[in-house]
C-alpha cells in the first residue's frame, strides 16, 4: 500500500506539473502577443470614424441642418418667371353678313416677385422652431456617438475576455490529455482501475466542450466587433477602466446626468420646439400682408391687322385677415399646447431615467470592483489549495482526481476573474456614457472631432446650390 500510494503522488506530481507548465505557457503567451495587438483607444477611434450607425446618425443631423434655411426662405423675396404661347383661331361675323377669320399666334412673358411683410410673426417662429430642432439634434446625435462608443467597448472587452478563455480552456486541455495519457499508462501497469481512466477520459470530453464553447463566444464577438468598429486583429491589448474620469459620488454622478446627459439636454431643446410652435400656430389666425410686383409683355400676330403688343408693369400690396377657417387653425393651436404638455412629461420622464441610469451605472461599478477583487482572492486560494493537493498527494492522501479538481477549480476561478475584468472595464465605461461625458474629447482619442456646427454654418445662408458641402 506505501508503494502504491508513493506511485500515486509522483504520478499526481507529473499531472500537476505539466498542467501548471501548460497554464503559464499558454497565458504568457497570450500576455506578449496582447502587448502588440490594437489597444481600446484605437478601436474606438476607428468606431468613431466609421460606424454606419453613426455616419447615418451624422447625415440625418446634416438634413436637420436643411429646416433653418427652408425657415428663413420666408424672409425672401418669391420670383416667378411665366411664359405662354400657342395658337389661336378667330372668326367673326361683322354687320354685312360677311365672315373674317384668322389664325393668332399670341404669347405672354412675365416675371412676378412676391415679398411677404408680415404674416403673423410665423416666419421668425419658424426659423425659431427650425434652429431648436438642430439644437436637439445635436444633442442626440451626440447621445448616439455615446451608444456606439460603449457598444465598441462592450466588443472589445467580449473579444478579449473570450481570446483569454480560449487560451485557458486549451491549457486545460493539454492538461486533461495528459492525465489521460498517464491514467492510462498506469492502467496497464495495473496501478489503478478502470473506473480511474473513465474519469479521466469524462473530464477530458468536458474539457473539449468547454473549450468549444469557449471558441464559439470567441467568433460570435469577432462578429460583433467587425459590426461596430471592423475586423479585429489577431491579437488585442488589455483595456483600462476610465476612472480618473468619473465622479467622486454617487450624487455627483446623478446630478451631472439630470443637467448634462445629451438625451435630457435634447429633451429640453424639444420642449422649446414644442412651445414655439405654438406661436407658430397662432400665426395663421392673424393677418397677411404682401407686396407683388410683375412685369409682363405680350403679343399677337395677326396676318391682316399685323402684330399688336401690350407691356404691362404693376406693383401692388395685398393683405389678407382670416375671418373664420372652419376652425383649423384654432385646432392646430390647441394641438400644439398639448403637444408642448407632451413634451414637458416626456423631459421629466427622460431626467428619471438619466438619474436612474445613473445610479445603476454606479452601483455596477461599484460592485464590478468587488467583484475583481473577489475574483483575485479566489484565484490566489484556489492556486494555494491546489499546490496543498498537490502535496497530500505525494503522501498517498490525495488521488489523480482530487488534483484534477483542484485544477478545474482553478481554471474555473481564472474564467470568472476573466468575466469580472471584462464587466470592470465595462462598467466603469456605462458610468462615463451614464453622466454624458464618454465622448472623443474627454477620452482624448487620437480622432477628429466630429464638429456638426461646420455643415450648419455651410448651409445657413445658402440662397441658392444644389450640391451639399461634401460635393453630392
Amino acid at each position: 500500500m506505501v508503494g502504491r500510494a508513493a506511485r500515486v503522488g509522483h504520478v499526481g506530481r507529473r499531472v500537476l506539473r505539466s498542467g501548471i507548465c501548460l497554464g503559464l505557457a499558454a497565458w504568457a503567451g497570450f500576455a506578449a502577443s496582447a502587448a502588440w495587438g490594437e489597444a481600446l483607444p484605437e478601436a474606438l477611434a476607428k468606431a468613431y470614424q466609421s460606424n454606419p450607425q453613426l455616419n447615418a446618425e451624422r447625415a440625418r443631423q446634416r438634413a436637420t441642418d436643411e429646416n433653418v434655411p427652408q425657415a428663413l426662405a420666408g424672409y425672401r423675396p418669391q420670383i416667378v418667371a411665366s411664359l405662354s404661347g400657342g395658337l389661336q383661331a378667330v372668326r367673326n361675323l361683322l354687320p354685312d353678313n360677311t365672315v373674317q377669320s384668322a389664325t393668332l399666334k399670341p404669347w405672354t412673358i412675365g416675371v412676378t416677385v412676391t415679398q411677404t411683410l408680415f404674416n403673423g410673426f410665423k416666419t421668425a417662429n419658424s426659423v425659431r422652431v427650425a434652429e431648436l430642432q438642430v439644437q436637439s439634434g445635436r444633442e442626440a446625435l451626440r447621445n448616439v456617438g455615446q451608444g456606439v462608443l460603449l457598444d465598441a467597448v462592450t466588443a472589445y472587452t467580449n473579444v478579449l475576455a473570450n481570446q483569454s478563455l480560449v487560451a485557458a480552456q486549451r491549457s486545460n486541455v493539454a492538461f486533461l490529455r495528459e492525465t489521460l495519457s498517464i491514467t492510462q499508462k498506469r492502467l496497464n501497469a495495473g496501478d489503478v482501475t478502470p473506473t480511474d481512466t473513465a474519469q479521466a477520459e469524462a473530464r477530458l470530453n468536458r474539457g473539449l466542450a468547454d473549450l468549444n464553447a469557449a471558441e464559439v463566444s470567441l467568433a460570435i464577438s469577432q462578429a460583433t466587433y467587425t459590426q461596430v468598429i471592423g475586423n479585429p486583429p489577431a491579437e488585442l491589448r488589455p483595456a483600462e477602466t476610465v476612472d480618473r474620469y468619473l465622479p467622486r459620488s454617487r450624487d455627483d454622478a446623478t446630478g451631472l446626468a439630470f443637467k448634462g446627459h445629451p438625451a435630457v439636454l435634447a429633451a429640453g431643446f424639444d420642449v422649446d420646439v414644442a412651445s414655439t410652435t405654438i406661436r407658430v400656430a397662432e400665426s395663421s389666425l392673424l393677418p397677411t400682408i404682401t407686396l407683388q410686383g410683375s412685369a409682363s409683355r405680350s403679343s399677337q400676330a395677326d396676318p391682316t391687322l399685323g402684330t399688336l403688343g401690350t407691356d404691362q408693369a404693376s406693383i401692388l400690396g395685398q393683405m389678407n385677415a382670416p375671418i373664420y377657417d372652419g376652425g383649423a387653425g384654432a385646432s392646430q393651436t390647441r394641438q400644439a399646447k398639448e403637444l408642448a404638455a407632451q413634451s414637458r412629461l416626456v423631459l421629466d420622464q427622460v431626467r428619471n431615467q438619466a438619474r436612474t441610469a445613473a445610479v445603476g451605472a454606479w452601483v455596477a461599478n461599484e460592485g464590478a470592483k468587488i467583484a475583481v477583487t473577489a475574483s483575485e482572492s479566489e484565484v490566489r486560494a484556489a492556486t494555494v489549495a491546489l499546490q496543498g493537493v498537490q502535496k497530500e498527494a505525494q503522501g498517498g492522501q490525495r488521488t489523480t482526481v482530487d488534483v484534477l479538481n483542484s485544477q478545474q477549480d482553478l481554471i474555473s476561478a481564472k474564467a470568472r476573474l476573466i468575466g469580472a475584468q471584462r464587466d470592470r472595464v465595462i462598467a466603469s465605461y456605462t458610468l462615463l456614457s451614464a453622466i454624458g461625458r464618454l465622448d472623443v474629447k474627454t477620452l482624448g482619442l487620437n480622432t477628429p472631432d466630429y464638429l456638426p456646427e461646420v455643415h450648419y454654418h455651410q448651409v445657413r445662408d445658402a440662397w441658392h446650390g444644389l450640391r451639399t458641402p461634401s460635393g453630392q
